[in-house]
């Protein structure tokens, strides 16, 4: 089984009710009873498996005492580990801290062939903070086509559609003049990070 927490799209450091909520959100949207006659039944009953499966998982970890998330898919060390130990874990702490060339610099030492949804989404907010917003969105798009089930990815990438197009800004091509506007986008890019970092 994969990393629990992203399973649910939430944060290893989420409260119970972010968890609870999240899996009550996901539940609802892939209950076998949504699903009757349809095609993609099959799908959401393994879906909905996996929900269950991750949410009694983080449970147990909780009333065991274990808060932190430590949970550890095995495999390569970096996919499914969001333990304190795990580089894109790291990365998390860096991105939190705005530590964006120290979090950039893990992620490129990461090799191709264990770059992960994971990888991509985190690269996706090092090229936010930089105010890359084209290539930022490039990043996110590719971690919802990896883990299309994953709400934290797709949220990020909705909420980055939605500020591009409310606000006019262009995501299309990267930008190194700063202008009002880069300025405003980057405000808005570094509050939208900052929230879906916690």
């Amino acid at each position: 089984m994969r990393d629990p927490y992203q399973v649910l799209g939430v944060n290893p450091n989420a409260t119970d009710d972010e968890v609870k909520k999240a899996y009550r959100e996901l539940a609802k949207k892939y209950h076998p009873d949504t699903y009757v006659g349809n095609p993609l039944a099959d799908l959401a009953a393994e879906k909905m498996k996996e929900i269950n499966e991750a949410y009694d998982t983080i449970t147990k970890q909780r009333a065991s005492g274990n808060r932190s998330g430590g949970y550890s898919g095995g495999g390569n060390g970096y996919s499914g580990n969001t333990s304190g130990g795990s580089p894109l874990y790291r990365v998390r702490e860096l991105l939190s801290a705005n530590r964006v060339t120290e979090a950039e610099t893990i992620l490129s030492r990461i090799p191709n062939s264990e770059r992960n949804a994971e990888w991509y989404f985190l690269m996706g907010h090092v090229m936010a903070r930089k105010n890359w917003l084209g290539e930022a969105r490039k990043y996110f798009e590719q971690a919802c086509k990896m883990d299309p089930y994953n709400a934290e990815y797709r949220n990020t990438l909705n909420n980055m559609a939605s500020h591009s197009t409310a606000g006019g800004y262009n995501t299309s091509a990267r930008n190194d003049d700063c202008g009002g506007c880069d300025m405003c986008t980057g405000l808005l890019c570094a509050n939208l990070l900052c929230n879906c970092c916690r």
